[in-house]
């Protein structure tokens, strides 16, 4: 009898082991369910915070290009070599005033009404002289490195005007880069550009990709 007792009271003391192995069991494996959900919520926050920093980002793309920012497609040849046909630009007019060199789109002209894309030769106040024999331009005395400049720049034959020798306040003097097939300001159709009709600065070709790039 008193094996059996011992017996039996072995097994009850071994009875209570068990459990508590299953207890603490399962008192281990509740942190780890508690760091995987911890874990989905951050990445959930995390992607909910990119979500957000993405739409933010796009709202202000499109608030760029709609206002601060054009594309405009390149209509003709009177800008070869520099631009070509078909050419696709990035245009604006954020703080921008107009200087001597830069290519820019115009509304109209004075007996044109479509738009234009040409480069600024002379700005407000600069003087100005074009020898139409050896295709010399002189502006403010001093004779322009036109690397950019495609021919010869020669008189046009179609209404041509009579150049200023100092560009009047609030106009530009323009011509395109390919001078031999350019109508600009040296016609009388296009004349001097007023500073209010540019659109925009040229600043960026992006199409063709080949060609993407900064515009000087």
């Amino acid at each position: 009898m008193s094996e059996e007792n011992n017996m039996s009271d072995e097994e009850f003391k071994k009875e209570p082991d068990i459990k508590t192995d299953k207890l603490s069991i399962g008192k281990e494996e509740a942190p780890a369910n508690n760091g995987n959900d911890g874990l989905t919520r951050t990445m959930i926050n995390t992607v909910f915070e990119w979500g957000n920093t993405l739409i933010a980002a796009l709202i202000v793309l499109v608030l760029l290009m709609t206002f601060a920012f054009r594309q405009v497609t390149v209509d003709g040849v009177s800008m070869m070599d520099t631009l070509q046909d078909n050419d696709r630009l990035i245009i604006t007019d954020i703080f921008y005033t107009p200087s001597a060199g830069d290519i820019v789109v115009i509304s109209h002209a004075e007996n044109y009404d479509k738009p234009l894309i040409k480069r600024i030769i002379a700005t407000a106040g600069q003087t100005l002289s074009i020898d139409f024999e050896t295709g010399e331009v002189v502006v403010d005395g001093v004779l322009l490195d036109e690397t950019y400049a495609k021919g010869i720049t020669q008189a046009v034959s179609r209404n041509p005007m009579e150049i200023p020798s100092v560009i009047p306040e609030g106009y530009v003097f323009v011509m395109g880069d390919n001078r031999e097939h350019s109508l600009d300001s040296r016609s009388s159709d296009i004349g001097l550009i007023a500073v209010d009709d540019i659109i925009g600065k040229a600043v960026l070709r992006i199409y063709p990709f080949s060609s993407f790039g900064l515009l000087s």
